[in-house]
Order: C-alpha cells, then structure tokens, then sequence
C-alpha cells in the first residue's frame, strides 16, 4: 500500500475516466479504461512516492500519453490532484490535456509523441545510478508503440547497461487507433523479442491489481541485473461492454445515453 495509506480502486478510476470525459466531450475513453486497473496497482503499493516534488520518488511515465485521464484520476485519489483542478480537463488554460505536461506535479515527464517513453525512462534509469539514487523508473507503454524503432533503440541500451531499476509494463490490448495490432504490425512471439535482448519477462492478467503488484515484488530492482518487462494482458474499454474491443472508442466522445450506460456498468461490475 502507497504511503498515504490508500488503495486505490479501479472503480473509481473508471468512473473519473467517465465522469471528466463526459464533462469535457472528449475521447480517448477506452485507452485510458484499459490501463486503469495498471495504474491502481502503481499508485496503490507500488511506486514509491511521497509527495511529487521528492527528489528520490520513483519516475513513472506514461509513454501511451493519450491515456493521461487515467493518470489524472490516480493523481487525484492518491491526494497529488484536487477536485477542483481536475475539473478543468481539457479546458481553455489547463495543464489536463489528452496527453501530460510536466508542469503538472505528478507528471514526472510530457509524453504523448509514441514510442519514445521507454527511451525517457531509461535515461531516469541510468540517471538514478550514475546519481547512486535507489529510485526507480516505470513506464508503461502501448502494445502499438512497439512498432516504434526508438522504442526497441532503448531495449537494446537498457539490457546492454544492465538497469534492473528500469520496468516497462506493456499494456498489451491488441489494438490502436486504426486498427488491430495484429493487423497493423504483428506482434506474434513478443514475449521471446523481449527474452532475445536481454530483458527480464513476465506475462500477466492487466486487470489483476493484485497480481501485478506481486510480479513488481518478485522483480531484482537494484543491483547489476537485466532490465524488467511486465507485458500486461488487457481488453479496450475494459468494464464499458459497448466500447470493449471497438476500434472507434479511440476517438469518440459518449453520448448522454451512453455516459448513463457506461456509468451503470463500471459501477455494476467494480468494487465500492
């Protein structure tokens, strides 16, 4: 458990996901629905963050940056994001846009140009040893950004200096914006692609908070060690059934029926 002494809930995740893009008409709903369950765990028990501005927190970032909002919610539950700012996502003048600006605290890094986030995390990574810095460096990814040639520069650098401290967590739900992975750019045999750079790999359920913060446990984080890749099963739009696995909940906005609808079964099939 975070040291505020909070377990964050997917559920309530979800429904700020819901609730803020309903308010600001905005989408990018089902990407940010697919990581909220991943994020609950980081910011649960996993991230080593007192306060946003501590020099030796962990560095997390979020290189998919279209899923800011559900960033934003777990900033908002852990206590680093008031109500009030919260509700100026996606308004004229706010630092809540789709993608994270560093100016906000708890945002450690801008992202949202894909496929750069593990390059980013890697320089923290070496960063905090060069430093003689026990933090660490998480960044979770997009399955699509793995079609990235940067992205798998920084898998190559990451093994050969060896940065245990390094965890890239794959959210791995087949799918971007204009179509199916697996239709776009296959990524059959991931799990080997990572082995034969040197990478420590692990495939798990990312909808399972518990199991991933128990993967993160078993995981040699300091030392001279390989570098950690947790590649996280998800579904798009997890929780919502109409937006589950369709291509268009990238982009699109819910209308008033679907908010009511969306609402009632993130509600329905979460804890409280």
């Amino acid at each position: 458990m975070n040291p505020s002494g909070r377990s964050l809930q997917p559920v309530a995740l979800r429904r700020i996901i819901l609730e803020q893009s309903k308010r600001a008409n905005v989408g990018h709903i089902g990407s940010a629905l697919s990581v909220a369950d991943i994020l609950a765990a980081l910011y649960s028990g996993i991230l080593r963050i007192e306060r946003p501005d501590d020099p030796e927190r962990d560095r997390f970032i979020l290189s998919k940056g279209h899923a800011a909002l559900a960033l934003y919610a777990a900033l908002h539950l852990r206590g680093f994001l008031d109500a009030e700012t919260l509700d100026t996502y996606c308004a004229d003048g706010s630092l809540l846009g789709v993608h994270p600006e560093r100016a906000l605290p708890g945002v450690d890094f801008a992202t949202g140009s894909l496929g750069h986030g593990l390059s980013i995390g890697t320089g923290a990574a070496l960063g905090a040893r060069l430093s003689s810095s026990s933090r660490r460096a998480f960044v979770l990814v997009s399955d699509a950004e793995l079609g990235e040639g940067s992205l798998w520069e920084a898998v190559m650098f990451a093994a050969h200096h060896r940065l245990s401290n390094l965890v890239a967590i794959v959210d791995w739900n087949g799918q971007q914006a204009l179509g199916y992975t697996e239709d776009v750019l296959s990524l059959r045999g991931l799990p080997d692609r990572f082995r034969s750079f040197g990478w420590d790999v692990h495939e798990l359920d990312g909808h399972d908070p518990e199991a991933i913060e128990r993967a993160v446990s078993g995981l040699e984080l300091r030392g001279d060690g390989p570098p950690h890749v947790l590649l996280a099963r998800t579904t798009f739009g997890k929780g919502v059934s109409f937006m589950e696995r369709k291509i268009h909940w990238h982009y699109w906005p819910m209308s008033d029926e679907e908010y009511v609808q969306a609402l009632a079964e993130v509600e329905a099939g979460g804890e409280t």
